[in-house]
C-alpha cells in the first residue's frame, strides 16, 4: 500500500464540513482510500453500482438518517442521482441537531457531472478534494521512471512486470469506451473516441486545432470539441489554457492538450518500455505531460495554471499563479539531465515578471542558472510546491 498524501487534505475536509466529494478518474484509488478513512472511526460503506446497495436507499431519508453516528461513504453516486435532494435534508436536519461535519464522503468519477449535481443542491454544505494518479512525491526516487513509464493509476504502476501494466492500461481505456463513455455522454462510436484520444496522445503537448483533429476523423470541428471536452470532464485530458496578460505582445489564444496519465499516453501509443518510450518522438511532450500533472496537483486546488507563448517565441511551459505572496511561478521542463533554458525563456521572464522561475530537467540535482532561474528536480520541486501549500504560504 502507497500512502496517499491527498488523505490528509480529506480529513481535513471532513473536519470541517458535513459532505466531501473525492474526484478522481476510475481506478485511480478512491475506493481504497475511502475505505482506508473508514477504518479510522464508525463508517458504513454504499456502492451504488450494487443493487442491493441501491435497494438500501430507496428511501434514502429513512436509511441515511439513521446514520447519524457514522460517517457513510457513498460510491459512485452518479448511479444514484436523484440522492442529492435527499443528501441536502439530511445534512439540514443534522446540523439543527448540532451534527455537523463528517457525515459523508461521496466518490465520484466524472467531474463535471458530481459537481454540477452536487453544487445545485450542496451549496455551503460540501467540499472538493481531487486525487491525481500516483504522484512523483508518494513514490520512491528510484521508482520515477516506473512511474513515468507506467502511469500514476496504483495497478498499473504496481505491475509484476511492464507488459502486465500495459495490457491493463488497455483494458482501462476500453472500459472507458465501452462502458464509462455512453454512460456519462451522448452516444459517441467507441472507435472514432479511441482514434481521437490516440491522435491527442501523439500529439502531446501541442495547440488544439479542432479543424485538423476533425479532418483527420472525417467529423466536424464542433464535434471534435464536444469530445474533448466529454474527455476532459472524465479526468483523462487536461486542457491547459493560455496565460493573457496585458503585455503588448501578440499571445497564442489555443489551448494546449494533454493526455493527463503518462501511461495512458504510452498505452495509446503501444509504448510497453523504457526503451521504447526513449526512442519515441513523444518521449519529450510525455516528460512534459508528466511534470505539469505532478506540479498541478502538488499546488493548492486554488492554483491556476496556464503556459505562455507569443507569435515572436517567447515561451514558458507552465505557469502557476500560486496566489498571496507567493505569486506566480513560472517553470520551463527539459526531459533531459541539462537544464539549459532557450532564448524564448528569457524573454518571456521579461515579459511575466514571475515571481519565482525554474528549469525541471530529468535528474535531482538544483543549481542556480542565473540571478533569477534555478535548474531543479521533479521531486524537489512537487515537494516545494506541496509544503508551501501544506504551511498556507
Amino acid at each position: 500500500m502507497i500512502p496517499r498524501s491527498v488523505r490528509s487534505k480529506i480529513e481535513a475536509a471532513l473536519a470541517h464540513q458535513a459532505a466531501v466529494a473525492l474526484i478522481g478518474p476510475r481506478q485511480v484509488g478512491k475506493t481504497t482510500l475511502a475505505h482506508e478513512i473508514a477504518t479510522t472511526r464508525p463508517s458504513i460503506y454504499l456502492d451504488l453500482e450494487a443493487t442491493a446497495d441501491r435497494d438500501k436507499l430507496a428511501d434514502p431519508v429513512l436509511f441515511l438518517g439513521k446514520q447519524t453516528d457514522k460517517l457513510v461513504v457513498l460510491d459512485e453516486i452518479h448511479r444514484v442521482p436523484a440522492l442529492f435532494e435527499a443528501l441536502r435534508g439530511i445534512i439540514d436536519a443534522g446540523r439543527r441537531a448540532g451534527i455537523r461535519t463528517g457525515r459523508f464522503l461521496i466518490l465520484g468519477s466524472a467531474a463535471i457531472d458530481l459537481l454540477r449535481q452536487s453544487g445545485e443542491t450542496l451549496a455551503g454544505r460540501i467540499a472538493y478534494v481531487d486525487i491525481a494518479p500516483l504522484t512523483a512525491v508518494e513514490v520512491e526516487p528510484t521508482d520515477l521512471t516506473r512511474l513515468w513509464l507506467r502511469g500514476g493509476f496504483p495497478d498499473s504502476f504496481l505491475s509484476a512486470t511492464d507488459g502486465d501494466s500495459l495490457d491493463l492500461r488497455e483494458s482501462f481505456i476500453r472500459t472507458y469506451l465501452e462502458r464509462d463513455v455512453p454512460m456519462f455522454g451522448p452516444r459517441i462510436p467507441a472507435e472514432t473516441l479511441r482514434r481521437l484520444w490516440t491522435m491527442l496522445a501523439h500529439n502531446q503537448g501541442t495547440l488544439l486545432n479542432a479543424s485538423r483533429l476533425a479532418s483527420g476523423l472525417s467529423i466536424s470541428a464542433p464535434t471534435v470539441t464536444s469530445y474533448i471536452d466529454l474527455l476532459v470532464d472524465l479526468l483523462l485530458v487536461r486542457r491547459l489554457p493560455p496565460f493573457h496578460a496585458n503585455v503588448g505582445k501578440r499571445l497564442v489564444k489555443s489551448p494546449k492538450t494533454y493526455v493527463r496519465d503518462s501511461g495512458l499516453t504510452h498505452a495509446l501509443l503501444n509504448i510497453e518500455t523504457y526503451e521504447d518510450l526513449l526512442g519515441h518522438p513523444v518521449s519529450g511532450p510525455s516528460w512534459e505531460g508528466f511534470v505539469i500533472e505532478n506540479l498541478i496537483a502538488a499546488a493548492s486546488g486554488r492554483t491556476l495554471a496556464s503556459f505562455y507563448r507569443t507569435a515572436a517565441g517567447a515561451e514558458i511551459d507552465l505557469l502557476l499563479e500560486l496566489g498571496g505572496q507567493r505569486g506566480t511561478w513560472a517553470v520551463e521542463i527539459k526531459s533531459g539531465l541539462s537544464a539549459k533554458p532557450q532564448r524564448g525563456f528569457y524573454q518571456a521572464l521579461e515579459d511575466v515578471q514571475p515571481a519565482r522561475a525554474f528549469v525541471v530537467h530529468a535528474g535531482e540535482d538544483s543549481y542556480p542558472i542565473s540571478d533569477d532561474i534555478e535548474a531543479i528536480g521533479l521531486r524537489e520541486l512537487a515537494g516545494l510546491l506541496s509544503r508551501k501549500t501544506n504551511e498556507g504560504e
